[in-house]
């Protein structure tokens, strides 16, 4: 597909294909046109049927480091509007562009969308072409306007408690934390790991790497009993869930555990790293 008017060298400068989308609609023949229009311009995008469902994937993409970087959501829709969706899925992730879909006059809702921290706004029925132009508009503006990205930390020297069962496991991943320069510490299960957590000082471990699945105490409990902890950073330190499960209620038990982020073994060391950098603080 080419829109009218656009030069080669015009389409080199952006390739949507790659970008991660997530169309939010209670209409499903709008869905599939939607969808449909996407895939035109390379794009193949996650659907959800209300906006409740939306925010649920947004979390769920955050929590596994693969969040959305374009989000289509249709104004009227039941229960959540579009608005409304948008203002929590800011609140949930802030990151990707965020357009409103409306089959009438948007204007009405400009200001309000305005502030809910939307990006722009698309006419339905979709088509390929007002698509591409929109989110490439929309996604310069953003990258214009973006503040600077918070620093990652460096690793050397930092603390990892690591909490994993499996012998085998246990010995890659300590050898890989200790390539890079962390000091990591090993419990056996969750209930050695939460005594280790309160058996040292506040700030002691910088993150913790947790595995789900243990015996004597699962990795699910270990950072529920740590969250409710009464000490300074009890709340604030990065757990990371590592786990063979990757379906959707395993995330989202384990962000009602207070767990920040969700990887899925075997664990990508580039991945591992990035997320440790990003949580950890400078």
């Amino acid at each position: 597909l080419r829109p009218s008017g656009r030069t080669d060298m015009e389409e080199q400068e952006f390739r949507p294909q790659g970008l991660k989308v997530l169309l939010i609609d209670d209409d499903s023949v709008a869905r599939e046109h939607g969808k449909l229009a996407l895939e035109e311009i390379g794009l193949t995008a996650d659907a959800a049927g209300n906006g409740e469902e939306g925010v649920a994937a947004v979390r769920l993409h955050a929590a596994r480091h693969e969040p959305y970087n374009l989000i289509l959501i249709d104004q009227r829709m039941p229960g959540l509007s579009g608005v409304e969706t948008a203002r929590r899925i800011r609140e949930a992730a802030d990151g990707g562009a965020v357009l409103i879909m409306a089959a009438y006059c948007w204007q009405d809702v400009e200001e309000e969308a305005r502030e809910a921290g939307i990006d722009g706004f698309l006419t339905k029925p979709l088509f390929a072409a007002d698509v591409l132009n929109e989110v490439k508009r929309c996604l310069d503006r953003r990258r214009q306007k973006a503040p600077e990205r918070r620093e990652k930390a460096d690793l050397t020297g930092r603390r990892v408690l690591l909490a994993e069962d499996m012998a085998i496991n246990a010995e890659i991943m300590m050898e890989l934390l200790g390539m890079s320069g962390i000091e990591a510490e090993h419990a056996e299960n969750g209930q050695i790991a939460l005594d280790l957590f309160t058996g040292h000082p506040a700030g002691w471990y910088d993150a913790i790497l947790m595995d789900m699945r243990m015996p004597v105490m699962d990795g699910l409990t270990a950072a529920k009993a740590i969250r409710a902890l009464d000490r300074p950073d009890a709340g604030r330190i990065p757990i990371i869930a590592l786990t063979a499960n990757a379906f959707d209620e395993d995330v989202q038990r384990s962000l009602q555990a207070g767990i920040n982020a969700h990887l899925t073994k075997p664990v990508e060391p580039e991945r591992l790293f990035d997320t440790l950098s990003e949580l950890v603080e400078p």
